[in-house]
């Protein structure tokens, strides 16, 4: 999941406050006062590696804050001769001026929010911190100048006049509109209130992720007792038990959260006590009243949205949101999560069934009394259905899914076949933590489309999930070919122990990788088009179409090889798990919608209806029971006190998952039907959408590809999902992407 920069002048701190902004004026040094200590910051040129790939072993801690303190006086100083030239507003003069200006401030902001992720350190959260407001107020001097705006406003009133490209039209366009989302037609008084909550909503968003990171890791749960760790393998074991020395806890066993309520572990834990003791502590984060309770930073940010989207003309900040999305209303939002939610929650309810049906059986051949499904059950005996229904389960897998291979001789392998794109790992360009892999990436016809990083391995300075980032983006007007990266959490066992996947972390690592696609195969001018810098609603459509190769036989045939012989996964458990495909889909559906329809409800409040602190958590749970998810075993995949994406850029936008899936499975539908992994396929897709970013309309570029409207049927059939004939006729059209 990568989160697209809102506007290219000024690059946002870190993902969850990217469309927040402003409070006081910045306390700006000087360039001419970084004297000598300026001339070995390597932030403040462009870097003299390759495709500018950032010198991460030449860059202090100490450095940033000063590059970003010049990059916003220089900007600043851009920005100032744009407003006050003399001439008349052209496209070059002003619209193009500004697309050039804060190359130092996006190179140093960039750097900040990439390393605040991926590895952050006390220096780099307090730097998160110390800038947000600043940062914010700087957005805000550009967006809310009157002078700057009526030149950017005098050009849009003239564009069809002034004999662009469509490019150039449609990035006058795109100026205009976000100048106007930022208040810029707002009166002084309206602008000074604009500028108070951007600039406090920024220092909520950077409080907020911070908690959440320092709440997973405060979380995690300490096993005393080797024996309650049954069903862990030897290696999981182990690392447990290193973790837990790590943390001066010798002779104890650490198991470490992720930031999703569910967590992977509970799949093979057979001790029914732990399992539920870490559920508990996972859904306990962020509202337990302690220094990282989020409670009262969610209700005060939920508010400030409100009160926001309502100065601007919107009656909520869904309808904000979504007016610059290709869904547009939250009708048709809720329409469609409304259609599929009885769906879902019917399926999980009937696999649920299922499950009860094997917990009664296994406690009465042990003649032990049986006991009700609980949510930290569902994995765990989910594994054990999938055994009994289709022969396997992941600790059958997990063998054959060894992360590197499954790197380089899968997710590169179908883009080889796909693209023509070859890689090559490269040693001797610095990393940020030595975990992280570098990889060269070329076209087929041999020339260096772009540099990929692979971050895989979960640690207690990254943040939690999985996203795409860019430190270079795509530009024609800039020279810039794209410097990308990928981070999963993928837990790291113990030294010297190889790393095997789950079935889910093999597809996180397609997903991701579709994402890296989009941004490497860019190929625009102005750098606010490039790569992922589309509506959220249409982000997620590319990687989630790259995850069809995950199983595609002949690619899972290339690297699905034990990590040990090599042999290759037996082609009856490769059948298996093609036929297992929509196996627990209830379950997946039913947790994902649920969120999403939480952050809705969420986004969908007026002013006057948003909750305070005491009430955030009873809000969640009328909220999740009015929309029809009243099913205790399937818990939201994330509750809101450590839902990181709707309190940063998905707010009111964690719906675009299921909203992208449609225009997926409609695409991956037009592969299959025209003969699926065919380099005159992946060209085509590549040529008509990957490389064309922000540059057109989102569902236009669709249509190029698949050649009509998005169609819902194609979802519903994948996940197995069926929902009346009266309903699919009433609903069909308001539930596909508009």
């Amino acid at each position: 999941m990568r989160i697209p920069f809102v506007l290219a002048a000024t690059v946002a701190l870190a993902a969850p406050v990217l469309a927040q902004t402003a409070a006081p004026a910045p306390s700006l040094a000087p360039a001419t006062q970084a004297g000598a200590a300026a001339a070995a910051n390597a932030l403040l040129a462009p870097s003299p590696l390759p495709l500018q790939y950032p010198p991460f072993d030449k860059i202090r801690d100490a450095d940033i804050g000063p590059a970003i303190d010049q990059g916003m006086t220089e900007q600043l100083a851009e920005v100032a001769a744009i407003a006050d030239n003399p001439a008349a507003p052209s496209f070059d003069n002003t619209i193009l001026a500004l697309e050039r200006s804060g190359r130092t401030l996006s190179r140093a902001t960039t750097l900040l929010m990439s390393l605040t992720g991926a590895d952050a350190n006390p220096a780099r959260l307090k730097l998160q911190a110390d800038y947000a407001t600043r940062l914010a107020a700087h957005r805000d001097a550009i967006q809310l100048n009157p002078v700057l705006f009526a030149r950017i406003e005098a050009l849009y009133q003239r564009r069809g006049a002034l004999g662009l490209g469509a490019q150039e039209q449609r990035l006058v366009e795109r100026q205009y509109h976000q100048f106007l989302r930022a208040g810029a037609k707002l009166d002084d008084a309206g602008k000074a209130r604009m500028k108070a909550i951007n600039g406090e909503m920024a220092q909520l968003g950077a409080r907020f992720n911070q908690n959440v990171l320092a709440e997973v890791n405060e979380s995690a749960v300490v096993v005393d007792r080797v024996e309650d760790l049954k069903g862990l393998s030897d290696e999981q074991i182990s690392a447990a038990a290193s973790a837990a020395k790590e943390r001066g806890l010798d002779g104890k066993y650490l198991i470490a959260l992720l930031n999703t309520t569910g967590q992977p572990v509970l799949s093979e834990l057979e001790n029914r006590a732990l399992r539920q003791r870490i559920h508990e502590a996972s859904i306990a984060r962020g509202s337990r009243g302690n220094a990282y309770d989020n409670t009262p930073l969610v209700a005060r940010v939920v508010a400030l949205r409100a009160e926001r989207a309502r100065l601007l003309g919107f009656a909520t900040h869904a309808d904000f949101v979504l007016t610059d999305e290709t869904a547009r209303t939250q009708q048709a939002v809720n329409a469609m999560l409304r259609q599929l939610a009885p769906a879902a929650v019917g399926s999980a309810r009937r696999e649920g069934a299922e499950l009860q049906a094997l917990i009664d059986r296994e406690q009465a051949a042990k003649r032990q009394p049986s006991f009700q499904l609980a949510a930290w059950d569902w994995s765990y005996y989910s594994e054990k259905l999938r055994a009994e229904k289709y022969g396997f389960d992941e600790a059958q897998l997990k063998p054959y899914l060894e992360m590197k291979n499954v790197l380089e001789n899968g997710v590169f392998y179908a883009a080889g076949k796909l693209y023509g794109l070859t890689f090559k790992e490269r040693h001797d360009l610095p990393v940020y933590h030595p975990d992280v892999l570098v990889y060269d990436v070329f076209n087929a016809d041999g020339s260096q489309l772009a540099i990929f990083l692979a971050d895989m391995y979960a640690r207690p300075s990254k943040r939690g999930g999985a996203w795409m980032n860019a430190y270079v983006d795509q530009s024609g007007l800039l020279n810039q070919k794209p410097v990308v990266a990928n981070h999963l959490n993928i837990p790291k066992p113990a030294q010297g122990k190889p790393t095997l996947l789950t079935w889910d972390e093999v597809t996180t690592m397609f997903h991701e990788f579709g994402h890296a696609l989009h941004g490497m195969f860019s190929n625009v001018r102005y750098p606010s088009m490039a790569g992922t810098r589309v509506p959220r609603d249409f982000v997620e459509y590319p990687s989630q179409v790259n995850e069809m190769w995950a199983d595609w036989p002949s690619v899972l045939a290339n690297y699905a090889k034990h990590y040990r012989t090599g042999e290759p996964m037996p082609r009856a458990l490769l059948d298996k798990v093609l036929a297992a495909k929509q196996f627990n889909q209830g379950f997946a559906t039913t947790e994902y919608l649920s969120a999403a329809s939480l952050d809705q409800r969420w986004h969908q409040l007026p002013l006057e209806q948003v909750p305070d602190a005491g009430g955030v958590m009873a809000f969640e749970a009328k909220a999740l029971r009015e929309e029809g998810y009243d099913y205790d075993a399937v818990p939201p995949r994330y509750r809101t006190p450590y839902f990181s994406h709707i309190m940063g850029g998905y707010a009111a936008g964690y719906y675009a998952y299921v909203w992208s899936e449609v225009l997926d499975a409609n695409t991956v539908q037009w592969f299959k039907a025209n003969g699926g992994l065919k380099r005159e396929l992946g060209d085509a897709f590549r040529a008509k959408l990957l490389s064309q970013g922000g540059s057109q309309d989102a569902l236009t570029l669709f249509r190029n590809v698949v050649g009509h409207e998005p169609r819902i049927q194609p979802l519903l059939e994948r996940r197995g999902l069926v929902i009346e004939k009266t309903k699919t006729a009433g609903n069909a059209q308001a539930s596909t992407p508009q």
